[in-house]
């Protein structure tokens, strides 16, 4: 890698860090679109047609991008992410582009979508496989503490062992697209609010599963997720209140008639029978037969 494209990957890597810090993991597309300036020249971190090389770099991309409700079919095969070529020619000028990167071990951004307009950004990654054939690249990601030496070294045995370290850090990075594909989506259908109290500030909201996560009828969507504040949130988790199949806040007996302090009236107990707010869209409403039975469960808590 010459100096000048190592310098620019490391500053995106250290912009896209600042920004994550004051933004969080989530960044809007104004943020990427806008980018960091380098040695005069903005940087942006993306461009409508997802393969994305800024002008001040010289052959290779920066940064890949999947659109939340694009044409492509990016995703998850035999344990790498899988990402889609662009249009169905092998030979198209982003395809090459990206095997330029391959050849090279060039790091790389994935700008993941969650929702239309949201990006998680994920970084380092490496493009590992062209799948010709099938028409898309094998994308491995990297822990971020080893880009600052990535395409630095043809250290075989370094080389095995960052493919064994990639696909642990793959494997938890698809945990985390989940997690925040699930977020974002149930946030996006409640219009960032939570369904109980309303409170509409991000940072303080959640999105709850009414059937665990950990059970194998746990699917992350939207129509198994609440959008809830982080204290009903946790209230709805331990069974301190619940929803019913009818979309009706139920608290339970035992902290109805507990005395306490106004977070518990105000907060808990003046929930008590009020309907939730609920998407637009009927489809992304809580599915009445998992309340159903998280509510049957609740009854028969003392």
């Amino acid at each position: 890698m010459d100096d000048l494209d190592h310098r620019v990957r490391l500053a995106a890597f250290q912009w896209l860090r600042a920004q994550i810090d004051l933004h969080g993991d989530v960044l809007p597309h104004s943020i990427l679109i806008e980018g960091f300036v380098f040695d005069g020249i903005r940087v942006p971190l993306l461009n409508p047609q997802g393969i994305f090389k800024p002008r001040v770099l010289a052959d290779a991309p920066l940064s890949i991008r999947t659109a939340a409700e694009g044409p492509y079919a990016d995703s998850f095969t035999s344990g790498l992410l899988r990402y889609a070529y662009r249009g169905i020619d092998p030979d198209h000028a982003d395809n090459r582009a990206l095997r330029v990167a391959m050849a090279r071990r060039l790091p790389l951004v994935y700008l993941f979508g969650l929702v239309p307009g949201k990006y998680l950004p994920i970084w380092p990654v490496y493009i590992v496989a062209d799948r010709r054939s099938d028409l898309f690249f094998d994308v491995a990601v990297d822990d971020e503490q080893f880009a600052n030496a990535a395409g630095r070294g043809d250290d075989s045995l370094a080389e095995d062992r960052s493919v064994i370290r990639r696909g642990y850090v793959t494997a938890a990075v698809r945990q985390r697209i989940h997690q925040r594909a699930f977020r974002s989506r149930v946030l996006r259908a409640y219009r960032e609010q939570c369904a109980i109290c309303l409170l509409r500030h991000q940072e303080l909201l959640d999105a709850a599963h009414i059937t665990e996560d950990s059970s194998p009828e746990g699917e992350p969507t939207v129509s198994n997720g609440l959008s809830l504040c982080k204290l009903h949130h946790a209230a709805f988790d331990r069974h301190f209140l619940t929803v019913r199949p009818d979309y009706v806040v139920e608290v339970r007996q035992s902290v109805l008639d507990e005395v306490d302090g106004p977070m518990l009236l105000h907060g808990l107990k003046e929930m008590h029978l009020r309907p939730i707010a609920l998407p637009h869209s009927a489809i992304l409403r809580p599915d009445r037969q998992r309340l159903e039975e998280r509510y049957e469960f609740f009854q028969r808590i003392p």
